[in-house]
């Protein structure tokens, strides 16, 4: 970006204009334009998932607002905008007002170092893995605020169960992360990518069986965080209330909701970052703008493809109780994530650059497993009725 601002400064429209200006200008409008992208992949997210949801359940989901629903999740944004917002009389009403665009400055900044394509990156830092995880912190801060500032003590005990979870699975998370940063030498998320291919056999997911088993570790770990089924236990059913939300309304409840379906992409495009080879395609034409368009498609493609198995895995399993939760995390998730990254610390000092007997036996045993997975799906696609049953309205 400050390349491109330089540019701009010395030959394109902001030419003439002092230097630190013209970069304020320029990050101002790389931040519009990235919050726009964020809204609309959000709002787009919430309608299909809503859509996959009742696909998997044998409902129909949203149908009415535009072609097939297609515009429900802007029908439902404006009626959120004009909803009355409420603050509570015993609320702290600074705090109350300001957390959920806390959350939301700690969920955007992290798309600060999302790299879309070659040259397509906000700010390529080399520390750009440990900034997601630092910045992403605000979101922590953001939910026990709201928990505290409502006075609510349902709220309160919300905004502590989300925090004790997200906390807790930065820890195998992280361990992950490092597994790989052990066979790429840098924090630089643009490094990570570039040390892989475009063919899935030099992508982490099959480099060995350390980054193999890291992916699986960070993306149950990202779904928890994320407060994802089923993981969502911040709002527990047992109290039937929206957890530290519980007394927000309009559009700063919103704001909450936006963060949760924009950071399903977000996991999305780390996975793919770390594991999937993030926007490497193969050399195919000349045209540097074409090659852009391919690695930016290449890279939305891989990370929605994981959004929609975090869609179904939504649909598909029941929601745990919290002793299962952090059993899951501290006496299952950690350990093993240590002990697969000490492993992995044994093997990149062995073969750093990997062997092609572990690549090739990875691949053909990944090929296995998805080959199996669909087979599965296909017999209960086809034991499935065809037609769709639908209770009476009494």
């Amino acid at each position: 970006m400050q390349q491109l601002a330089d540019r701009l400064i010395d030959t394109g429209f902001l030419q003439g204009l002092p230097r630190g200006l013209g970069y304020v200008i320029v990050v101002a409008l790389f931040a519009f334009l990235m919050l726009n992208f964020i809204m609309l992949v959000a709002g787009v997210t919430s309608w299909l998932e809503r859509r996959v949801w009742a696909r998997i359940q044998s409902r129909i989901g949203p149908n009415r607002v535009g072609p097939q629903g297609s515009i429900q999740w802007l029908a439902d944004g404006i009626k959120n905008i004009m909803k009355e917002d409420i603050v509570p009389s015993a609320a702290d009403a600074p705090l109350f007002r300001f957390a959920p665009y806390l959350a939301m400055m700690g969920f955007f900044g992290a798309f600060a170092v999302v790299p879309f394509g070659d040259g397509l990156i906000v700010a390529d830092i080399n520390i750009g893995v440990l900034y997601v995880s630092a910045v992403t912190a605000l979101v922590v801060v953001g939910i026990l605020m709201a928990g505290w500032s409502s006075n609510n003590k349902w709220a309160l005990l919300g905004g502590i169960r989300s925090a004790a979870q997200i906390i807790s699975y930065e820890i195998p998370a992280a361990l992950a992360v490092l597994t790989v940063v052990l066979f790429t030498g840098t924090l630089s998320m643009q490094g990570i990518i570039r040390a892989q291919g475009w063919a899935p056999w030099n992508w982490f997911l099959f480099h060995n069986p350390f980054t193999f088993v890291a992916f699986f570790l960070f993306f149950v770990s990202a779904l928890a965080e994320g407060n994802r089924t089923p993981f969502d236990l911040p709002e527990a059913e047992s109290e039937l209330v929206a957890g530290a939300f519980t007394e927000y309304s309009g559009l700063r409840s919103l704001l909450f909701f936006l963060v949760e379906w924009g950071n399903l992409y977000l996991i999305g495009a780390i996975c793919t970052t770390l594991f999937l080879g993030g926007w490497q395609v193969p050399a195919f034409t000349d045209s540097g703008l074409v090659l852009g368009l391919a690695q930016v498609l290449t890279f939305f493609l891989k990370a929605y493809f994981l959004v929609f198995v975090a869609m179904w895995v939504r649909g598909t399993l029941p929601r745990v109780r919290v002793d299962q939760l952090m059993t899951l995390c501290w006496k299952y998730l950690v350990p093993i994530a240590f002990v697969n990254m000490i492993l992995a610390a044994f093997f990149a000092a062995i073969l750093p650059n990997g062997s092609i007997f572990v690549k090739a036996g990875m691949c053909v045993f990944g090929l296995g497993l998805a080959v199996h997975f669909f087979q599965r799906v296909l017999f209960h696609l086809r034991r499935a009725k065809p037609e769709l049953h639908l209770s009476p309205i009494v």
